[in-house]
């Protein structure tokens, strides 16, 4: 199956330039790359998307080169935005671009070769590139007419203008929409020439995105044609064809219903555990729809056709089992964290969800267990003075429960636990619960809402 062909089937194909299928199968292997602006300390899910098209890239025998943006970042791009982006100083820029390097090492082979990755920072070619160069060298290149087109550019004054219709203009100036600035809109212009320094340095004839880079990509594939040398009218007809670039995007991926993929309840889902732990991480993938986990599945992994083909046959039979989840959330989990993170994040959910032993947990996994959840923080001299029903509602500013009637009603239905006892009665003096390392309580209301009570000093 040729790159082009994985990527299909893979549903990972949205726009593409003529002539990349012959070119890529040339003997050389080509070069690639993807940009990735460090406005986080971290990649999120949303961008794995577009790191597998690197992983592909490579295991087609091809080399991927991962720009990150430390130039580009301090400007922000405005595809897909409606309003501008705060800029970032750069300490937090650096700190961020090293976070980001990291994360790719984990998903692309650095093994010295001819398809070995690339990793590279167009801050190391723009920090001594004078306004008055830029100008020169490559703005008077494209038009304001050629810049204009371009869907980013004018969904974004579409939206001020559109803003601005609806009240007529009469707005008070803080809270009209923004438009767009000089600075965002030179951003196509930056990104136009990172494709082309890397063409020239390190013979990149590919830039891969999200379907909302297209407009930006084809810039940098236009200064590609405009500044590339062509060959004299009287060239032999077997001399080598004028050098060329090429664009090709991928769709963003969104669930079924049409909403943003990438979002958890507590926000974005991170490739950092710091930021998202990993049994967070399991359990965002594991709660994937039946209706999404089979695109899931084709983007995410490097799972084969027949392999995925098999794991929907077997899912059709027993949904409830969730045969599709459970593949996608274990392949996702060990490749951006670990095995050992993945068996972690089973161990938890089986504690969680199942008849595991909350009480064989050490401190340092509960803790982490228990990241994104409410966590609720009493005096322990205070809470062991009360009963049940006043710690899990007013104690802990109804976080838990609104009221005692409350609390009495799900303890009669069986509905509430501690540290995986069910409670049994709402006068249950506080002190004569059992607790975790001396001081948490774990709260479970219902089926599948958790609570963490500390017990401080």
């Amino acid at each position: 199956m040729t790159l082009l062909d994985e990527l299909r089937w893979r549903g990972m194909l949205h726009d593409v330039m003529p002539g990349l299928e012959e070119h890529l199968t040339q003997a050389a292997p080509i070069s690639g790359y993807i940009g990735f602006d460090p406005t986080a300390a971290s990649l999120h899910i949303g961008n794995l998307a577009t790191i597998m098209l690197l992983v592909h890239l490579q295991r087609a025998g091809h080399r991927p080169v991962a720009l990150v943006g430390g130039a580009t970042g301090m400007i922000g791009d405005p595809s897909g935005k409606s309003s501008e982006r705060n800029l970032l100083d750069e300490p937090t820029l650096r700190a961020n671009q090293a976070g980001i390097r990291a994360q790719l090492e984990r998903f692309l082979d650095f093994t010295p070769g001819p398809t070995q990755a690339v990793v590279v920072n167009n801050y190391d070619w723009f920090k001594d590139f004078s306004f008055l160069e830029f100008l020169r060298e490559v703005g008077k290149h494209l038009t304001v007419n050629y810049m204009m087109a371009k869907e980013s550019v004018k969904r974004r004054l579409g939206h001020a203008e559109a803003a601005d219709a609806e009240t007529g203009g009469a707005a008070p100036a803080e809270s009209r929409a923004e438009g767009l600035s000089f600075t965002e809109f030179s951003y196509q212009l930056l990104q136009g020439y990172d494709f082309l320094h890397l063409f020239r340095t390190l013979n990149c004839t590919l830039q891969m995105g999200g379907s909302d880079q297209w407009g930006n990509i084809t810039t940098g594939t236009e200064l590609i044609r405009r500044l590339s040398p062509t060959p004299p009218p009287a060239a032999e007809a077997d001399s080598a064809p004028p050098p060329r670039a090429y664009a090709l995007t991928c769709p963003l991926v969104t669930k079924a219903d049409g909403a943003k993929f990438g979002k958890s309840e507590s926000g974005n889902v991170w490739l950092d555990p710091a930021l998202t732990s990993p049994y967070q991480f399991y359990q965002f993938w594991l709660n994937a729809t039946d209706a999404d986990a089979p695109r899931l599945l084709r983007v995410f992994t490097l799972l084969s056709q027949q392999e995925i083909e098999a794991l929907e046959a077997e899912h059709a039979l027993n949904t409830g089992l969730k045969t599709l989840q459970k593949a996608l959330a274990e392949d996702v989990t060990i490749r951006v964290h670990s095995a050992a993170a993945y068996k972690a994040a089973v161990a938890t959910s089986e504690i969680l969800f199942g008849s595991g032993d909350l009480a064989s947990v050490d401190e340092n996994t509960l803790i982490g267990m228990f990241t994104g959840i409410p966590h609720v923080r009493v005096p322990h001299t205070e809470a062991t003075l009360l009963n049940v029903a006043v710690l899990l509602s007013e104690a802990t500013a109804r976080q838990i429960l609104p009221s005692r009637g409350e609390v009495r009603k799900l303890i009669q239905s069986g509905g509430l636990r501690s540290n995986g006892e069910k409670l049994t009665s709402p006068e249950m003096p506080v002190a004569d619960l059992p607790l975790l390392h001396g001081k948490y309580l774990v709260i479970k209301k219902g089926k599948k809402d958790y609570y963490l009570i500390e017990l401080t000093d």
